[in-house]
């Protein structure tokens, strides 16, 4: 990253702090200072609490055996979850995904996260995300009859689903494939939809064959 040139004035280590918290996205020049400065006048306690933390997400953290979520066991908290339907799987890009649908409390069974979406585009094929393990997990557990596709309604999503719905449609009878549906705008993110949004979209998700 290029450095701020009306930054100079000020002590390596702080620039370097500087920096560093741009790499963050959506983080600015102005928000990376005001989060430095912040920094600075934390206790030394404070500053190691927090280093630890982001160290630990990356040393501690796993991927989810299973539905390939983050996890600190082989298998994540919603798999293990007894409770759970397991013949309904939502299927997501991303880990807030999975955090926005559970705030919402309309979905109630498990989810497989797929670490991106396809773009041709970026280089990104369905071998560069975690389709195969979608498949398996179809393939091999027989108690799964439907799946929620609920990749971002933008053109890298609407590309999964339809790649996905075209791979498993050939893989299994009978399985119900469906996409969400009213309630999320064309070009949106599911990250950054409410609650009351999301409950619908789940509410009135439509089979995927009729959406295409």
């Amino acid at each position: 990253m290029t450095p701020l040139n009306n930054l100079q004035f000020m002590p390596p280590a702080l620039n370097k702090l500087i920096e560093s918290f741009r790499l963050l996205p959506g983080i600015g020049p102005k928000t990376a200072r005001k989060l430095a400065f912040s920094t600075l006048k934390m206790s030394t306690d404070q500053v190691k609490e927090i280093s630890e933390s982001l160290l630990d997400i990356k040393t501690q953290l796993i991927f989810c055996e299973s539905c390939q979520n983050i996890s600190e066991n082989k298998n994540c908290n919603i798999c293990m979850d007894e409770n759970r339907d397991n013949s309904i799987i939502c299927v997501v890009e991303e880990f807030m995904d999975v955090y926005v649908l559970e705030k919402s409390g309309a979905f109630k069974g498990k989810f497989h996260v797929l670490h991106g979406s396809i773009s041709p585009a970026n280089g990104i094929g369905p071998d560069e995300i975690r389709i195969k393990e979608l498949i398996n997990r179809v393939n091999n557990i027989p108690s799964i009859k439907e799946i929620v596709i609920a990749t971002n309604l933008n053109l890298e999503g609407e590309a999964t689903a339809m790649y996905i719905n075209q791979v498993l449609s050939t893989k299994k009878d009978k399985l119900k494939i469906t996409r969400l549906a009213r309630g999320l705008p064309s070009g949106s993110d599911i990250e950054y939809a409410d609650e009351t949004t999301i409950l619908h979209a789940l509410g009135s998700r439509v089979n995927i064959n009729e959406s295409i």
